[in-house]
């Protein structure tokens, strides 16, 4: 297999100087505990703007994309290096085929991703999608399956489409505070957490805007409705995950089959054995002594 092409990240260049000065910082702080790479798994349904996310991170158009054409489905990744540091980032299709889980999209994910490192997963999802269903259940459940729950504790959750204007008059951060739990619930479900599994108590969530009218402060930076400059908010959230102590997940073999369903319990034959010797068993054989012994001796061996 050919190896991974590694580019100059240039398209950092593209970002307004203040958004570039707060990367670097970050970038530096990382480097400072020594992280010189950094692998983000972007994951989610179809036609939530994976791929632009990920286009939006690199400061340029890294995977193609086409409104008129199916994501098809094969992972692609994305490697850029920057004064030392190497950022990949791993786009995915949706994982949502006719109502279902699409498991040949799964399966493709996973051979794409044996032997890699996931530092950190991007769920993505949009904003401006007012209801949650089983279908976000569905998948949040088949990224749990294969890389367990610890997964969550590396997670953002990320909200495409942000520049909105929210129904009904809704205040905008009562709006993104709404959606947030409703996802939030649906991952918590679909995943089987407890709040003490996932470290900090809950996942961040996140805001993207990756369209063209997103709006622009003074500095330059894209901002959202909500003020905040949203590239380095993101990669601020994503190094305060990194540093937050979890476990970064290895994808290996092991990993990828999932449990042996034959292996499933074994630990338990010997208790159940030993239990049923004790409790079933000892008891028939006293009973059967005891009724031996009380057994009335049949009238002729008096004779």
């Amino acid at each position: 297999m050919a190896s991974q092409i590694v580019r100059e990240w240039l398209g950092i260049n593209s970002f307004a100087p203040a958004t570039q000065t707060k990367l670097l910082e970050l970038l530096g702080k990382l480097n400072q505990e020594n992280v010189d790479s950094l692998t983000i798994l972007v994951m989610g349904k179809g036609g939530v703007g994976k791929s632009s996310t990920v286009n939006s991170l690199i400061g340029e158009r890294a995977v193609s994309i086409s409104p008129f054409q199916s994501e098809g489905t094969r992972a692609v990744m994305v490697s850029r290096s920057r004064a030392g540091f190497t950022l990949n980032i791993i786009d995915t299709p949706g994982l949502i085929e006719g109502g279902y889980i699409n498991d040949m999209a799964l399966n493709n994910i996973k051979s794409f991703l044996l032997n890699k490192t996931i530092d950190v997963l991007l769920y993505v999802d949009r904003l401006d999608a007012y209801r949650v269903d089983n279908l976000d259940r569905e998948v949040v459940k088949a990224i749990t399956d294969t890389f367990g729950k610890g997964i969550w504790n590396r997670a953002l959750v990320v909200l495409t489409h942000a520049q909105l204007t929210p129904p009904d008059g809704l205040p905008y951060d009562e709006f993104v505070s709404k959606r947030s739990e409703a996802l939030l619930k649906a991952v918590r479900l679909g995943a089987g957490l407890r709040k003490q599994e996932v470290q900090g108590s809950t996942i961040p969530v996140v805001l993207v805007e990756n369209s063209g009218r997103c709006s622009k402060n003074e500095k330059d930076e894209k901002v959202l409705p909500n003020k905040t400059a949203w590239i380095p908010h993101v990669v601020q959230t994503i190094t305060e995950v990194i540093l937050g102590g979890s476990k970064s997940i290895f994808v290996d073999q092991k990993l990828i089959d999932g449990p042996n369903p034959n292996a499933r319990g074994k630990f338990l034959i010997p208790v159940i054995a030993a239990l049923q010797y004790f409790f079933v068993v000892k008891p028939i054989e006293r009973q059967i002594r005891s009724d031996i012994a009380s057994e009335s001796r049949p009238s002729w061996e008096y004779r």
